[in-house]
């Protein structure tokens, strides 16, 4: 089981989804190599570009990301996804563990139209994820 109980990572949480706060993405770490304790590690105002430069091929971490995107020049919408990041250099016990650890994170980090799991950034071009996220949303106008 995770501990995601430290107060900032909700408070993170709760600025992400507030439209009135600049704030786009969070990250979760874990506190130490052998820990099960998730620590927020950092937050930003911009776009998945940003959140990507925060990822580390030695952790294990989950990220929470406001996506803004259109559907056409009249409509934008903004959809909230989890991303489970396992980089390349991450120990095979902390990989096993980190399925059953998802759970618990989304307990906290509760809406969200999407996951994606990553182990490199090339998992993270933007154009899928929102593809993803059109089909996701019941409303999608591209014939793909």
């Amino acid at each position: 089981m995770a501990d995601v109980s430290a107060p900032e990572i909700k408070d993170a949480y709760d600025a992400v989804r507030n439209d009135k706060d600049p704030k786009t993405w969070l990250l979760l770490d874990y506190a130490g190599d052998r820990s099960d304790k998730l620590v927020l590690t950092a937050t930003g105002e911009g776009d998945l570009e940003e959140l990507k430069s925060n990822l580390k091929d030695t952790n294990a971490s989950f990220a929470y990301l406001r996506v803004k995107y259109a559907n056409d020049v009249e409509s934008t919408r903004e959809k909230f996804i989890i991303i489970t990041w396992i980089g390349k250099d991450v120990r095979v016990l902390r990989k096993a563990k980190l399925s059953v650890h998802a759970a618990d994170v989304k307990r906290v980090l509760s809406v969200s139209s999407l996951e994606v799991p990553a182990n490199s950034l090339d998992d993270l071009a933007e154009e899928p994820i929102v593809v993803r996220l059109r089909k996701a949303g019941g409303a999608s106008y591209d014939r793909a």
